[in-house]
């Protein structure tokens, strides 16, 4: 059976410890008992924990041996602050694939109030991402960004870029992303989609321009299709160099 991971909120030497949400949770739903072993990320690293002793406040582990994991590749994603009901749930499900970085975006067409509400989010979007990272055993969590405008967000981004868009109708996200190597950085628009002045900002930048498909998709799932394909693609094995 797969142990549960956790990710410890303070190490000191081979002591790991769970604090406040994540001890109350261990202890008071989960029922940890004293010798139960799980899997602890500890300063990055996943190790094996021993649980030493608990209470709704602190559980605190004795670190054992390093668990092996495999890399995850280098994805950031840019993405377009819509209702955070469903931008919660695209968190988490991002988390779940992989990503390393997820920017909130204010973009041209993002509802003001939405923009204004953004930075008292941003905790709780960590807070979610964490649990996801935790439960999809994941080494540390994705860094979530303060919310930052469109322009300020792109202009520095480095690697392979691609804006993903409902104007473009040659290019396919899966033909950009053919033989690609991380990082890669996504960005995706908010409900209604880009301006074209945004489009063109993107171009100034040299970002490439994708298509997901002739179908319209609501924000939080393009961003999980597109995800999912390009770890797919970021993961298979890359052909041999020809000698």
């Amino acid at each position: 059976m797969t142990r549960r991971r956790w990710i410890a909120d303070r190490v000191e030497g081979d002591r790991a410890f769970l604090l406040g949400p994540n001890a109350t949770h261990l202890f008071r739903v989960l029922r940890v008992k004293i010798g139960q072993d799980f899997d602890v990320v500890a300063n990055g690293v996943p190790r094996r924990g021993e649980v030493i002793s608990a209470s709704h406040e602190q559980v605190e582990f004795r670190l054992g041996a390093v668990i092996e994991s495999e890399a995850l590749p280098q994805l950031t994603v840019y993405l377009s602050i819509f209702k955070f009901d469903r931008l919660e749930w695209a968190v988490e499900k991002l988390t779940e694939l992989g990503v390393s970085r997820i920017v909130p975006v204010i973009a041209q067409r993002t509802e003001q109030h939405l923009a204004k509400a953004a930075e008292k989010r941003v905790e709780r979007w960590r807070k979610l991402a964490r649990e996801a990272a935790q439960q999809s055993r994941r080494v540390t969590a994705p860094e979530i960004a303060n919310a930052v405008p469109l322009a300020k967000a792109i202009a520095d981004e480095q690697g392979n870029r691609i804006v993903l868009s409902e104007a473009e109708e040659r290019t396919s996200l899966k033909a950009l992303l053919s033989g690609s190597k991380p990082p890669l950085a996504l960005a995706f628009g908010p409900e209604g989609g880009w301006t074209e002045g945004e489009l063109q900002l993107f171009n100034d930048y040299t970002w490439q321009a994708a298509s997901l498909g002739h179908t319209i998709l609501r924000a939080e799932t393009a961003a999980i299709a597109a995800v999912a394909v390009a770890m797919a693609e970021l993961s298979s094995p890359q052909p041999a160099p020809d000698k």
